[in-house]
């Protein structure tokens, strides 16, 4: 079963972490040299400026404000941006979740502010009537932080994964918008614009292609830097509001007016904000995929107080709503650079740009089509990210297959046709009028349907030894009948079933399966090591006699007897040949002599003999160098 698979690589990874005496830092938590912090951070701000400032500017075109004013909502923007991106990264207290993610304006937010606005007259009046509705909703995200964060159950892979892909795909049109040259002036027939924004996404890619280490990791500051020199002989580098900008300016509190507080104005914002948590959430997970931490409830909520008391501060500041920025999570998995000090510095970049709008005006003089070549880039790879999230996915239910496919069709459905959102009532335009949060909805709403609801609540399976146990019979059952049936999930005897029905009754099987996972991570290192080495022995699956021992499962099966046969034929292992069979012998015996316990190998995932063996190779580091001699 899937839980097994998940807990072999997460304990190993688990007990490599706490047992090692150098107890070594985590890439999230390292930080870079001075140089390379420095450029990394830049290259974060430059694929972060563009999707920045397009809500002050969409805002202020529809509620009337002038050039004096758009200017000044930009800064305090950016200014605003850099104290939010900061406060995620680094963290205070139980604020923030520590991970690479940068903090930006929602586009989620964006319709909902313009009909608040325009309800209170427009103009100023508008925008102060937008504030008083932020500063609430932020103070409400704030406190309920740790009750939505209790929601993540409801997020299984089958969910997150759907959502992560539905953000990719849906922001892939905002960067096909800037590569034929922006929205105010769109030209999808202008060679120039369609060579800018394919040669600065080639430029991206040959770099990755061409180079290893840091070059590598500023792919995408060198395709914008170089796209933009490219475009200065074609005049789509426009320096002169550089020049009419001044040297500093400072974002005041309440600069617009006080805030003006309306009952209808902040039930929508609130709305809006438990929409962007469950964007939150999505980039949350996404992102400990990304760099190999996992996350569990406390790590959303402290995203979700992090976004909270920045939604708060964006209304003293003159700013809007705040979210995880799903552009930057794209450029974490392209660069592979995951320390969130690199974040945090950026977020002290912004800080910095928000207050000399000369230099927000020479990141802005970057031609939209190169913007939207860089934008191609990052955006896809977090779809890719949700792809690697549904690839755990069991698709021979056929409930996954709808609530994917239904997911993924109604997010594209409202993202190629968003007037679709004009049909419906207003309060429904909020939620369905873009298709990250539609598609959001439709996944999360499918999952509790079909997983959470009716009949199919209390009997969902859980196997062991070939049984179908269901969950009502669980919660009925005492201490040790729980832990009887529970404990045929494992390959040797644990404590961890006593200590997972102390944590009972579970309503669900996705409740149960999360609780066990919480035990078994939190298992001591001596325990769980006393656990792996009970797998059964995957040097005598494959016949050869002679190997040390290594471990295998196929969803739970026990490799023994009859079975070790069944599976060794199902898995493709009687095909490995003489060659084969040595060479897995030797990784298995190499691994239990350089780790102390068995390599485990999910047959289920490994596919064929190739997959397998690489599995095992790629599992088994080179070992260290020898000592020098005296």
């Amino acid at each position: 079963m899937r839980l097994r698979r998940s807990t072999s690589r997460s304990t190993s990874r688990s007990t490599r972490r706490t047992t090692d005496p150098a107890r070594p830092v985590h890439p999230v938590d390292r930080v870079p040299p001075a140089g390379r912090l420095a450029v990394y951070g830049v290259q974060h701000v430059l694929a972060f400026y563009a999707g920045a400032v397009v809500v002050p500017i969409l805002l202020a075109n529809a509620i009337g404000l002038d050039e004096r004013q758009l200017i000044h909502l930009i800064n305090a923007d950016l200014f605003t941006c850099g104290i939010a991106s900061i406060l995620q990264s680094v963290g205070i207290g139980r604020i923030g979740v520590r991970l690479p993610l940068l903090q930006g304006v929602t586009f989620t937010a964006v319709s909902p502010m313009i009909a608040i606005g325009l309800a209170a007259g427009g103009g100023t009046a508008g925008l102060t009537t937008i504030y008083g509705a932020v500063i609430v909703a932020g103070l409400v995200t704030f406190l309920a932080a740790p009750h939505v964060a209790r929601l993540l159950r409801f997020f299984p892979p089958v969910v997150t994964g759907t959502v992560i892909t539905v953000i990719g795909l849906a922001l892939l049109p905002v960067a096909a918008t800037d590569a034929v040259g922006g929205a105010n002036a769109p030209d999808p027939g202008n060679p120039l614009h369609l060579g800018l924004a394919l040669g600065t996404l080639a430029v991206i890619v040959l770099i990755q292609r061409l180079f290893r280490g840091f070059l590598a990791t500023v792919a995408v500051l060198a395709g914008l830097v170089l796209g933009t020199l490219a475009a200065v002989p074609f005049g789509l580098v426009d320096l002169s509001a550089v020049g009419e900008s001044d040297w500093v300016g400072v974002t005041t509190p309440f600069h617009f007016g006080w805030p003006q507080f309306s009952i209808a104005a902040i039930l929508s914002m609130i709305v809006v904000m438990m929409i962007t948590a469950v964007e939150t959430t999505g980039d949350v997970i996404a992102t400990g995929e990304i760099v190999d931490r996992k996350v569990g409830p406390d790590d959303v909520a402290r995203a979700l107080r992090a976004d909270g008391v920045a939604t708060t501060l964006g209304g003293v500041l003159n700013s809007f709503p705040y979210t995880c920025f799903a552009e930057n999570v794209g450029l974490v998995r392209l660069t592979r650079v995951s320390s969130r000090w690199v974040v945090a510095a950026a977020g002290g970049f912004m800080i910095l740009v928000g207050l000399v709008p000369k230099a927000g005006a020479l990141v802005a003089a970057v031609p939209h089509p190169v913007l939207g070549g860089a934008a191609l880039a990052m955006f896809a790879t977090v779809a890719v990210v949700g792809i690697q999230t549904l690839s755990r996915v069991d698709f021979r239910d056929h409930r996954n297959v709808v609530v994917v496919g239904s997911g993924l069709g109604v997010a594209l459905f409202v993202t190629v046709q968003p007037d679709v959102a004009q049909a419906l009532p207003e309060w429904a335009g909020i939620v369905l009028g873009s298709g990250i949060t539609a598609g959001s909805v439709v996944a999360i709403g499918l999952n509790l349907l079909f997983f959470h609801t009716g009949r199919r609540r209390g009997a969902a399976p859980a196997t062991a030894g070939g049984d179908t146990v269901t969950v009502d019979r669980l919660a009925a059952a005492d201490a040790g009948e729980f832990a009887a049936v529970l404990g045929r999930l494992f390959e040797g005897p644990t404590a961890v079933p006593g200590r997972v029905h102390a944590r009972g009754p579970f309503t669900d099987a996705t409740a149960l399966r999360a609780a066990v996972q919480d035990e078994l991570f939190a298992a001591p290192p001596e325990e769980q090591r006393a656990l792996m080495g009970h797998y059964p022995d995957l040097g005598g699956l494959v016949g050869t006699g002679s190997v040390a021992p290594a471990s295998a499962h196929d969803g739970g099966t026990a490799t023994t007897g009859a079975g070790a046969a069944a599976l060794r034929d199902r898995a493709g292992l009687a095909l490995l040949d003489g060659d084969d069979r040595a060479e897995l012998g030797r990784l298995a015996a190499a691994y239990r002599e350089r780790f102390g316990f068995p390599l485990i190998v999910c047959l289920r995932d490994a596919g064929d003999r190739g997959a397998l063996l690489a599995t095992a190779r790629r599992r088994l580091p080179p070992p260290p160098p020898p000592p020098p001699p005296p």
